[in-house]
């Protein structure tokens, strides 16, 4: 979870700096992605301790 939240601040970083318009959403679209999951993942493991505790 902390290395997709990581490899998201790396892709909007790249999006940030690319000049190429394609290169720009390619890595806007990665770092949406890399965040959604990274926050799917947190919300699993919240309502897996729910569940267990």
């Amino acid at each position: 979870m902390e290395k997709l939240r990581k490899d998201a601040a790396e892709c909007a970083m790249i999006r940030d700096l690319a000049t190429d318009p394609k290169k720009r959403e390619l890595f806007a679209m990665l770092a949406g992605h890399m965040t959604v999951l990274a926050s799917e993942i947190e919300r699993v493991i919240a309502d897996g301790m729910k569940h267990t505790g």
